[in-house]
């Protein structure tokens, strides 16, 4: 007996195809994985898989997966879909804002997310309000996109900022940046929850898969 049970429904289901979540899982458990969706010729989204747990895989395993180590995400493609292939058929639609350098982990992995799914995922970083003319020259930029996910620690300043000069909803996620008062992501949560800038929603801290999630079923609901 296979020590998972696949979801190959979910896609169907939800509009979002099962990702593996590897954090926890053995090496034995993450090479079964695998090997079943490639007996099926099936594309699967890895996220939170360590560098030290991709060091484990097997080494056919390995060469089968895009890895990004600064998302910690892996993308396992067909053998009928290229990586250039789904790069170039990407959809427009969303964009990701991060408030500094140290937040890219978490909006690498809402970008990964998007574009296994097929969307592009534009990312402007380091727009954070410490300095908030780079972020006003770059509202051109953002405005044409019709949803934004935020991605900020500390005290999360962006989410209010964006939402109080921008059309399309945002959707926050809290980064564990941050010490003292602000450290693991707590204080950019609640100032996510708390903003009186409207049309904030919010995921969970570092959920970059999440955010990228909630984002491609928006789409989906005015697309299909």
């Amino acid at each position: 007996m296979k020590p998972f049970e696949w979801d190959s429904q979910r896609a169907e289901r939800t509009g979002i195809a099962e990702a593996v979540f590897c954090a926890g899982k053995a090496t034995a458990d993450l090479d079964a994985i695998i090997a079943h969706n490639i007996s099926v010729n099936n594309c699967i989204f890895l996220t939170r898989l360590s560098a030290q747990q991709f060091a484990t895989l097997s080494h056919a395993h390995q060469a089968k997966l895009d890895f990004d180590p600064s998302s910690n995400t892996a993308i396992l493609l067909t053998d009928a879909v290229s990586r250039n292939e789904q790069d170039n058929n990407l959809k427009p639609g969303v964009c990701i804002v991060a408030a500094g350098t140290s937040d890219i982990s978490v909006a690498r992995e809402a970008a990964r997310t998007l574009q296994f799914n097929g969307y592009a995922a534009p990312l402007i970083c380091d727009v954070g309000v410490a300095g908030l003319w780079r972020l006003t020259e770059k509202l051109p930029e953002i405005q044409k996109h019709k949803i934004i996910i935020a991605v900020a620690g500390m005290e999360g300043a962006l989410f209010s900022v964006l939402a109080g000069l921008i059309h399309a909803p945002i959707i926050a996620v809290p980064s564990p940046v941050g010490y003292g008062v602000s450290a693991g992501g707590k204080a950019a949560l609640e100032s996510a929850l708390a903003s009186c800038a409207p049309g904030i929603v919010t995921v969970n801290i570092g959920n970059g898969f999440g955010a990228a999630v909630a984002a491609i079923k928006t789409l989906n609901m005015f697309e299909n």
